[in-house]
């Protein structure tokens, strides 16, 4: 499993910029499928949060930070066992995962 130490380069983005957002996204088989629910956004505060209680129940975590210059939105990636590939985005400032 995963350390929460992990999500600190995600937690320190999330101090930085407290005004993020975030999308979750889950693995179905080889592709992704965000969350479709009118809570499926996170706030700033909440994007670490989040994912370190997702690694305590044995998932994997990854992000993209997305924006124009700056970072504008993240997006949280979450799966068991072997990580489908990324999406590629014209917006992608950086990436980070809990994969190692």
């Amino acid at each position: 499993m995963p350390s929460p130490e992990s999500l600190n380069p995600l937690s320190s983005l999330c101090r930085k910029y407290p005004a993020l957002e975030a999308q979750v996204i889950w693995a179905e088989g080889s592709d992704w499928q965000p969350q479709e629910d009118d809570e499926a956004g996170l706030d700033g505060e909440e994007i670490a949060f989040y994912a370190e209680g997702m690694l305590m129940e044995g998932y994997s975590c990854a992000w993209q930070i997305l924006g124009v210059g700056a970072p504008e939105f993240v997006r949280l990636f979450f799966w068991i066992g072997e990580m489908p590939h990324l999406p590629d985005d014209p917006d992608l400032i950086s990436q980070g995962s809990t994969a190692g």
